[in-house]
């Protein structure tokens, strides 16, 4: 199975002693929409806990909002919380991994307070 979504936070490496390897865990939201015979269109995100086993050195690449393109399988956890509510998730167990846009580095949407030099501003032709 193939799915696009985007990071909803950083990826993460655990190691898993029992077994001597490594895993990259994140989690993707997929946005979809679609519009019922007669009626309004409707959107929905679905959510997806992903691993991945095969190369670690990944995670670095998988940042918050970066776009990916997965290929693996799905799995479904189910479990009933402390107040007895049914509770469930999807797992996505992934083969490959393919990049397809990084996210915002940290500090994006910060702005330079400091000041342009001053060759800059000699450099002007008025």
């Amino acid at each position: 199975m193939e799915i696009v979504g985007k990071l909803t936070a950083d990826a993460t490496v655990h190691e898993v002693k029992s077994v001597g390897r490594k895993v990259v865990n994140f989690s993707i939201a997929i946005n979809d929409r679609y519009q019922p015979k007669g009626g309004e269109v409707k959107k929905f995100i679905t959510y997806f806990n992903c691993s991945y086993w095969i190369n670690p050195g990944i995670a670095e690449h998988l940042t918050k909002g970066s776009l990916v393109e997965l290929n693996g399988r799905v799995s479904v956890n189910a479990w009933k919380n402390a107040e007895g509510e049914a509770k469930g998730s999807l797992n996505f167990h992934v083969n490959s991994i393919k990049l397809h846009g990084k996210g915002k580095p940290a500090g994006a949407n910060a702005v330079s307070l400091q000041p342009q030099a001053e060759s800059v501003k000699d450099d002007l032709p008025f």
